[in-house]
């Protein structure tokens, strides 16, 4: 067996430090490997697979800070049995990991511009490690704008770090709910309407965007029309993983293996297929 293959297809054995409600159906679930060494780097946007012993495995983004390789954290929506199992662990309990698997997002490129986040629902969580790459590394890039949407408030994800994101310096957060209720005091309607308050320069700007992909499209959309070059629009994509390797098949999308070339893809690379109906 080579040695790419056999890291691909190890599982490390990693404690549960703590699981954390995030919202009524979703939890962020923090892990440290079980022998004490550290987890292999990851890059913004990667994934691992998750192993829950005796009920199985499932791809999960990493959405924790890529600085701190001594844990790991991932924010899971609990819709499944596997799921389930993964968010009921208690402290102490062990779970497998595979990986990092994935491209990532490319903030490297994006040095020297504003940092454009459009995030809706649960896929605020691939994005979160660029928010932390981002404001580590201040001086690296100039303006980071975060729009976020959710179904409604009880729906936000880490609104505490929400509210400390909007305090930072040239940070601009944005957020709104499809459905504010009588205490909510905030934006109402889909993500795109927050681009009414926002001023950007076309030419000086990185876009990443994660979430339902009609949000997607309708933001690529906006994002075109305001001359975004496709090239500078990268999307994170979601498919039925089941091996993170391209083994399986499982996750194919036009020319593309998910979990191998991407989750991240450049809007250039998806624009084909991105509107291929049920693709």
């Amino acid at each position: 067996m080579s040695a790419t293959a056999e890291r691909i297809l190890t599982t490390t054995r990693a404690r549960v430090i703590a699981v954390e409600r995030e919202t009524h159906d979703t939890f962020t679930l923090t892990v440290a490997p079980a022998d004490g060494a550290a987890f292999e780097p990851f890059q913004p946007g990667q994934f691992s697979m998750l192993y829950v012993f005796g009920v199985g495995e499932l791809p999960i983004s990493i959405s924790g800070d890529p600085a701190e390789a001594e844990r790991l954290v991932y924010t899971v929506r609990s819709v499944g049995q596997a799921t389930h199992a993964l968010v009921s662990r208690k402290p102490g309990e062990l779970i497998g990991v595979r990986g990092p698997f994935g491209t990532s997002w490319p903030v490297k490129e994006a040095r020297g511009k504003d940092v454009l986040i459009v995030a809706g629902g649960i896929g605020l969580a691939p994005l979160r490690p660029v928010v932390y790459h981002v404001l580590r590394n201040r001086d690296d890039y100039v303006r980071l704008i975060l729009l976020y949407g959710a179904r409604s408030p009880r729906d936000l994800l880490y609104r505490k770090q929400l509210a400390e994101w909007g305090r930072a310096p040239d940070t601009q957060v944005l957020v709104t709910v499809d459905y504010g209720g009588l205490s909510w005091r905030g934006h109402v309607g889909v993500v795109t309407t927050l681009f009414r308050q926002l001023r950007l320069h076309p030419a000086e700007t990185a876009a990443f965007i994660c979430g339902p992909e009609i949000m997607m499209r309708y933001v690529i959309r906006m994002l075109e029309a305001r001359g975004l070059a496709p090239q500078d629009i990268h999307l994170s994509m979601e498919r039925n993983m089941k091996c993170g390797a391209g083994f399986c098949g499982h996750c194919q999308m036009g020319p593309y293996f998910v979990c191998k070339d991407g989750p991240v893809f450049s809007y250039r690379q998806m624009q084909p297929w991105l509107d291929v109906h049920e693709l």
